[in-house]
């Protein structure tokens, strides 16, 4: 069978952190024999290359080419790009790793939009990944029309036959942004890019010993030499103008802007930031026009100003005042409404003296050129803020904690201007956020794990994240745990912070099930179990009640019904065939669709005549059995880990 796609992995050193790479190349949806993954070992002096060799024995779509270091990761890929026999080559680190059908769904995406070049969503645990470019997936995007330009590290697949009609290769060698040069030229020459940003393809992951290459201090000079390479690539494919001055801006904004801002800033030694600084100052005058920086940020604008007029000593000033500068989002309610749920936030920036206030009828500071003194800057920003103030957003992003993938939510947003005395004002953002838990993951089930709450405010010249919390102190109290496709997602205050999140199929205690009393439910004369839960369930919902025998073991399946009440309470619902279980007390857990158990607390106690049955309370364990029990979790926990670790 033709191969699809040809997986490229050049590999160094990685030691342990290849595992989840692997691993992750093994689950992919896409069968063993539509694809194939070159793993280019650059002269590792570990236990990797034995590792490889062993896997490829084992799996035949799997290789290993062992070559002498090259000194970067260039020369690996195009030794792997000229071994590849797919129709497309997908490039990924050996410390990174896929979803597990990011194969499958890139390719078939590519295809069906013929596509040169895939980009798919990226996460970053540890490590910055582009926002803005995945809020959607974008078929047909350029460089125009998406900010494409965002996305210039490697991993994307891109289809053989352009790599080799254009000739387009990675610059080999020992130096940095070689991926830059590559990409930059290839969404310039593709006769099409396809964005796919409802699933998250690729985990780009920072090693715990924050090892990976993209981590290590640079060289400046050489670094920004490799720089500008890049900007060669696109003054070779554009013209000069507004396309021209967009796409330099990346470098002026991502290279150096963000380098030299806040906590970025001031976390680096002073000499170092001062190489830094020098080397952008060259670049910014040689090769940025007066089209570039325009296009910034209001507080971005600031920073590039700094450096092109070379007033280090101001930057640091600006960097330290702009530090404490940040949004806060403060939760008014949680609800279930109609299938979703729904949050209620405000949100503004503060500064240092709390709330930041605005003069809207005061002196507007020139917008542009570097603001004279600290004082400048300041009211330059509070008056964009000011003046921005009407296309002010408020976005709701879920966040998954483990693998930090992220999705935007719905939000409605109104503006609301509060006065502050002194002929001052407040800019507060309010949002209801719909948090669909069907399709809340990118048009996909929310699946199981943790998941936070992180409101994104741009106002004026900041675009930040917070957290959404600390929960209100007079608040009504959270929503129960709702059930949507089988799984249960529950609201959820951290407990540190009081920030919202949303635990889906983890909670068992926290659900609330374990209070419920014997008064929670009656038996009819018909012989129907009805159970108040405090659960929430959008539709009614056919579910099975699973009953089990105290004494032998043997269980029991009846069909039941789960009828929303109210957004707090549903009803189950299920007739009971005494006459299959008289004489017998029962255990009663309600199974959902997906097989998954939900244990209540309560017995059915059957006796031996038509509606003789009781419902009690199950009994709480002695102090044996309170020890026995916890000593199955840690075992079960101990041993999970250890399967983890194999897998």
């Amino acid at each position: 069978m033709p191969v699809k796609v040809s997986v490229v992995v050049p590999v160094y050193n990685p030691g342990p952190y290849i595992e989840d790479c692997v691993a992750s190349l093994l689950r992919q949806s896409l069968p063993p024999d539509e694809f194939e993954v070159i793993f280019v070992d650059d002269g590792s002096t570990d236990a990797t290359p034995a590792r490889l060799d062993a896997l490829a024995a084992e799996h035949p779509h799997l290789s290993v080419i062992h070559q002498e270091n090259s000194g970067w990761s260039g020369t690996p890929r195009n030794v792997g790009i000229e071994a590849s026999r797919g129709e497309f080559v997908m490039f990924v680190d050996n410390d990174d790793h896929l979803g597990d059908e990011a194969l499958e769904r890139m390719y078939e995406y590519g295809v069906a939009h013929k596509a040169d070049v895939i980009v798919g969503k990226m996460a970053g645990k540890g490590r910055p990944v582009p926002v803005e470019l995945f809020r959607s997936n974008h078929p047909h995007a350029t460089v125009d029309n998406t900010p494409l330009i965002d996305s210039l590290t490697p991993h994307k697949m891109i289809r053989r036959s352009f790599l080799d009609r254009t000739g387009l290769r990675f610059p080999e060698g020992r130096r940095r942004l070689e991926d830059h040069v590559f990409i930059a030229e290839a969404y310039l020459r593709a006769d099409n890019v396809s964005v796919l940003s409802d699933y998250v393809c690729y985990y780009h992951v920072k090693r715990e010993d924050a090892s990976n290459a993209g981590f290590q201090r640079f060289e400046p000079v050489g670094y920004f030499k490799n720089l500008r390479e890049a900007l060669d690539v696109v003054e070779r494919y554009t013209e000069p103008g507004p396309l021209r001055d967009r796409l330099l801006r990346r470098w002026l904004r991502v290279e150096m802007v963000e380098r030299m801002s806040g906590r970025r800033l001031l976390a680096m030694p002073d000499d170092y930031r001062r190489e830094l600084f020098r080397e952008m100052h060259a670049v910014v005058v040689e090769r940025f026009g007066p089209g570039v920086a325009p296009g910034l940020r209001p507080d971005q604008r600031i920073v590039a100003a700094l450096i092109r007029q070379d007033r280090y000593d101001d930057l640091v000033a600006y960097a330290e005042w702009e530090t404490g500068v940040r949004p806060k989002a403060a939760p008014a309610d949680v609800e279930w409404h109609e299938g979703a749920l729904r949050v209620h936030f405000t949100a503004e920036y503060h500064g240092a003296d709390g709330a930041l206030t605005v003069d809207p009828d005061g002196p507007r500071p020139p917008a542009d050129g570097a603001p004279a003194d600290l004082a400048e800057a300041a009211a330059r920003l509070a008056a964009a803020a000011a003046d921005g103030f009407d296309h002010a957003t408020a976005d709701l992003v879920l966040r998954d904690r483990e693998t930090a993938a992220s999705f935007f939510q719905r939000v409605e947003v109104t503006r609301e201007r509060l006065p502050a005395g002194d002929g001052r004002t407040r800019l507060v953002l309010h949002g209801t956020a719909t948090v669909d838990p069907v399709t809340a993951a990118g048009g996909g089930p929310l699946y199981g794990g943790l998941w936070d709450a992180c409101v994104r405010v741009s106002l004026g010249g900041w675009t930040k994240e917070c957290r959404l919390g600390p929960a209100p102190a007079q608040g009504p109290a959270l929503p129960p745990a709702g059930i949507f496709a089988g799984r249960v997602v529950l609201p959820y205050w951290t407990k540190q912070y009081l920030n919202l999140s949303l635990d889906v199929d983890r909670a068992v205690r926290s659900l609330g099930l374990h209070r419920l009393t014997a008064a929670d439910a009656t038996v009819s004369d018909a012989e129907v179990l009805t159970v108040a839960l405090p659960l929430y369930v959008p539709d009614t919902a056919r579910v099975t009640v699973r009953l089990t025998d105290t004494a032998s073991g043997r269980t029991h399946d009846l069909t039941a019904v789960l009828t929303p009440v109210d957004g707090a309470h549903s009803l189950l619902e299920a007739g009971l065939p005494s006459h299959e279980l008289r004489n017998t007390t029962w255990r009663t857990q309600v199974r959902q669709a997906d097989g998954r158990f939900l244990g209540l607390p309560l017995l059915l106690k059957v006796g031996r005549t038509p509606g003789a049955v009781e419902v009690t309370r199950t009994p709480a364990p002695g102090p044996l059995r309170r020890v026995v029990r916890g000593a199955r979790r840690v075992l079960g926990a101990v041993l999970g880990k250890t399967t983890t670790r194999k897998a």
